[in-house]
Formats: structure tokens, sequence, C-alpha cells
């Protein structure tokens, strides 16, 4: 009996994204036909699986849950080079515990949907199991160099989600052939697979909202943030859906705060997609999953852009911009009269985001499929896809 194709995703817990990217494509591999075995690799679990790193220095998870600790000193660019420069000093130790991991899990293919480590992965495996291919899937819209997603010197490929990062791997010197360029992020399969009938107003009145008033959806990741207080504040006349995730002290007070209009505030829910489908515009923080997620559900996008937006993120408030998908403001607390100026502006900022189709979780199966198959002593592959391994609609 052949064995299946093993397939590594690497992510790590930073904020929920990377692991959310790397759960809609294992899910999308499943379904794409391929027979492939594909295992999610928790890169911090791999390099400190006692948690001895963790204690004595730091994880990735640290850098990116704190940052915002961090920052009040430091600054959030100052910081990333201080753990970049952290990684590079580690370097030969976290090759040789990649090395180990390689070693031991013999995978066929593997594929990084994580940042900053990159230069370690591709050494280890290349040292490891030569000719296995690596697969750097950039989760932002922009690389942010040096030594961020798009390392150098390494025959790797690259799946980028903007014309702009995938400029970015060519000019870094990566041929085009190992440049690919997706039609976005990567979203949940789910996104996608949602009732053709959906009666927004019937879904409004429901949750005790009024179905004929326009309606925001404010996110900020899965445990939300302090800032959805000050915007719920200031938009005490706006209907709104305010989604708090984990935090249910936050859920707490918003639920207390006085308000003019309905609104709606929920703690974790699976069914994001379903509520924020009964919203007409998008608040939030401009991560590329948030921005993608509510763009592909056609929801125009009001964002930040100051000293506190994370470096690798400052690219997509001017995408944002470029594409006339919405406004990026320099504080929330200008959130008042922005909100205004869209709703009197709603039916063209709609039509730009409507231009908008984000395949990408569908694409990439059939991409690392020809990456798989035309590597030399490729494992042996199925002769056809089904329609989701060539990128088309899942019905």
């Amino acid at each position: 009996m052949t064995q299946p194709v093993r397939v590594d995703l690497v992510y790590f817990n930073a904020g929920g994204g990377h692991r959310a990217s790397a759960q809609a494509l294992q899910q999308a591999l499943a379904e794409a036909g391929l027979g492939w075995e594909v295992r999610l690799v928790n890169l911090t679990e791999v390099l400190d699986p006692g948690g001895t790193l963790r204690r004595r220095t730091f994880s990735p998870e640290d850098y990116y849950n704190a940052r915002l600790a961090h920052g009040l000193t430091l600054g959030l660019r100052t910081e990333l080079r201080v753990l970049q420069a952290l990684i590079h000093l580690l370097q030969p130790s976290l090759v040789r515990s990649l090395q180990q991991h390689w070693a031991r899990s013999e995978p066929d293919l593997v594929v990084s949907l994580i940042p900053n480590f990159n230069r370690a992965l591709y050494q280890s495996l290349a040292a490891t199991l030569p000719g296995v291919p690596y697969v750097t899937v950039l989760t932002d819209l922009a690389d942010h160099p040096p030594h961020f997603w798009i390392e150098p010197g390494q025959p790797q490929h690259f799946v980028c989600g903007s014309a702009h990062a995938v400029r970015q791997a060519l000019e870094a010197g990566h041929p085009r052939e190992r440049v690919h360029a997706s039609s976005g992020m990567i979203i949940r399969p789910d996104f996608y697979r949602l009732d053709a009938d959906f009666d927004q107003a019937a879904a409004r009145a429901a949750q005790g909202l009024d179905p004929r008033r326009p309606t925001g959806v404010v996110m900020f990741g899965g445990h939300g943030a302090r800032s959805m207080l000050g915007i719920a504040e200031r938009l005490d006349d706006v209907q709104l859906i305010l989604l708090c995730g984990h935090n249910q002290k936050l859920a707490e007070r918003l639920r207390a705060q006085p308000a003019r209009a309905p609104r709606l505030v929920l703690g974790f829910t699976p069914r994001v997609a379903e509520v924020m489908r009964m919203g007409d515009f998008f608040i939030g923080k401009p991560g590329p999953g948030s921005l993608s997620e509510a763009l592909h559900l056609g929801l125009p996008v009001v964002v930040t852009r100051n000293a506190w937006t994370m470096p690798q993120e400052r690219y997509n408030t001017q995408w944002v911009r470029e594409q006339g998908f919405g406004l990026v403001l320099p504080s929330f607390r200008h959130i008042a009269p922005a909100v205004r100026q869209l709703l009197e502006e709603l039916p063209r900022y709609r039509e730009k985001v409507a231009g908008l189709r984000n395949r990408a979780v569908f694409e990439l199966p059939g991409l690392l499929e020809r990456i798989l198959r035309e590597q030399p002593g490729a494992p042996g592959m199925p002769a056809g896809l089904s329609s989701a391994a060539r990128g088309e609609p899942v019905r």
C-alpha cells in the first residue's frame, strides 16, 4: 500500500491568524481529493516542548501577544528588530532542533505560514531532507524586510496574496517560477458556503436589531480590544454588532454602556461569517485576516494607522486607501464623522468591494500539488484533482 503524501503546515499561536490560516488550508487540502496526510505543526512546541525557552527568554506568542506593552518603551519597529536579532543569535540551536523534528516526521512537503523563522526552517529542512520542497505562504499582504517573510538566497517557493508582495519577492532575487500569486489572503472555507437565500433584515430582527438601520460590525480578533469601548461610546447612535471573542469582561462592559441605537454584543462564536453578514460595514484593526473576511462578505472597512499599528500591517492601510475599500483614520477618536462619511458614500464603497474576488484557499491545493509534482523524485500523486483542488468553487 502506497504511503500518503505527508504535508506539514507550520504555524504558531500569535494572535490567532497564523493558526486560522493553517487550519483553513488543512481543511481545503482535505476537501481537494488529494489523499494527503496533512499535519499541523506548532513551531513553538517543536522548538520548546518543555517551555524552558519561553520561561527564560521569549516565544513567538510572547512577542505578538505582549507587543503593545513592550511598544510603550521600545516602539513596535524596534521591538521587531530585537526579536529578529535574538532569533539570529539562536539560529544554530533552532536549526538543530528543527533537524531533529524533520528527521522524525519525514514530510514530503513543508508549508510555512509564519514570518521571522523561515531562514531556520528552510536551512534545517534542506540539511535533513534535501529535495523536499519548502513553501512560504505569506499571511500578510506585504513583506516587512529584512528577514520577515521573504528570505533572499533560499531556493524555495513563495505564495503572495498581493501584487505588491509578488514584486517584493522578485526584487529579493527569487526567480519568477518560484513566486506564485494568489488572489488574496487565506480565509476559512465556511466564508464561501453561506446561504444564498440569506435574509439580512430577518437575521437582524431575530437578534433584536432594527432591520432597516445601517449596521456596523466591530471586531478586534479573538479577545477584542479596549478601544471597542470608545468606539461604542462615540457611536452610541449607530446600530452596532460588537464581537468580543473570549473577552467576557469586555462584553459585560459594552452591554452596560448606554446607547441610543440598538446593539448586539457577542462573546465567542464559531459563526462569525453569519454574524458579519448582518452588517453593512466593518470597524477593526487592519489585520490581513479580518480585512479579508470583511471584504469578502461585501463590507467596506474603517481601520486606523498610527504608532500602534503593527509594522507588517501598515501596508494594509495603504492598500485599503488605494483600492477604495474604506477609510483609514489616525485614531478611533475620529470614528463618528468617519462613519457618517462612509454611510453617505456607501454605494460607492460597496461597488469597489464587490470587485474583489478572493479564492486563495481554493487555489492553494492545486498550486501545492503542482510544486510537489514538479519536484524531482516526488512521491506518487493522484491522477486527477477534485474541483476544490483546481481552485473551483465549493458548492
